[in-house]
């Protein structure tokens, strides 16, 4: 066994935030990829039965497009699927893992289709014996593909839920205004995302002030891409106060008084 594997991968943001991952197994990924290969199986068999009709008309053009399809559907699935659900296959939603940037910035497309271009590489001579044996040997748990697109796969931990009752309540929360645009919010918004907004808040006497002002305006700046609020509600209002706004948007779950709501005593 490779003496210099690690069990997590450890990534600190200029503003002083750390990042603990844990790093998907290759057992683990092994079980994921059994479950993409019956889901690829599943989707030739239906190929085949498309292909059918064309054997009437020649036989060497249904054989062509199993072939193709033989050769596209895993490619196809591995890019579509990674891109859409932001790094996981059905296997991988199943066992809780994910794709992910090596540097922990966002995934980009390029490096999903480098990572599944490659995957016909990993699998030679047969039974992933390339990508596994790179993968065992790999600190990082990486396959060719991997290395070659910077990309690693964690295993997501179950987490605790947040807790926002260490935090003050909100006197008055102006998203709240917009019922329509919050439940928006808890639509675009995954657990992760919160989880990292809620700790920066938590923990908003650790952070010098300039990085805290500066970090505080990354992360307002990404969730506001996410549901645009009318302008003049979120321009009135710091960094600070409207992801403090936000998080009372997705985790209050008794709704505000009725003093609460006019910031009345």
């Amino acid at each position: 066994m490779n003496a210099a594997r690690v069990s997590s991968l450890v990534i600190r943001t200029p503003e002083g935030v750390q990042f603990s991952y844990w790093i998907a197994s290759p057992v683990a990924r092994c079980f994921a990829w059994a479950i993409d290969f019956a889901c690829i199986g599943a989707a030739f068999s239906l190929a085949k039965i498309l292909a059918a009709p064309f054997s009437f008309m020649s036989r060497d053009v249904a054989v062509a497009i199993q072939l193709l399809a033989l050769f596209a559907l895993p490619i196809a699935y591995g890019f579509l699927c990674e891109w859409h659900f932001r790094g996981q296959t059905l296997g991988k939603r199943i066992l809780r893992l994910r794709v992910m940037d090596a540097e922990g910035l966002q995934l980009q497309w390029n490096q999903v289709i480098l990572r599944n271009l490659l995957r016909a590489v990993d699998m030679l001579p047969g039974l992933y014996l390339i990508g596994g044996v790179t993968s065992w040997f790999s600190p990082l748990s990486q396959r060719l593909g991997d290395i070659a697109a910077n990309t690693v796969v964690i295993h997501l931990l179950k987490s605790e839920a947040p807790r926002w009752n260490e935090l003050e309540a909100t006197r008055f929360n102006s998203l709240r205004k917009f019922p329509h645009l919050e439940a928006r919010l808890r639509q675009h918004v995954s657990p992760l995302e919160i989880s990292v907004a809620l700790r920066a808040i938590l923990r908003r006497d650790e952070f010098e002030p300039a990085s805290r002002h500066k970090l505080y305006a990354l992360l307002a700046t990404h969730f506001r891409s996410l549901v645009e609020f009318p302008p003049e509600v979120v321009e009135s209002i710091s960094d600070e106060q409207f992801l403090r706004n936000l998080l009372d948007c997705l985790l209050r779950t008794s709704s505000p008084t009725k003093e609460t709501r006019h910031g009345s005593n």
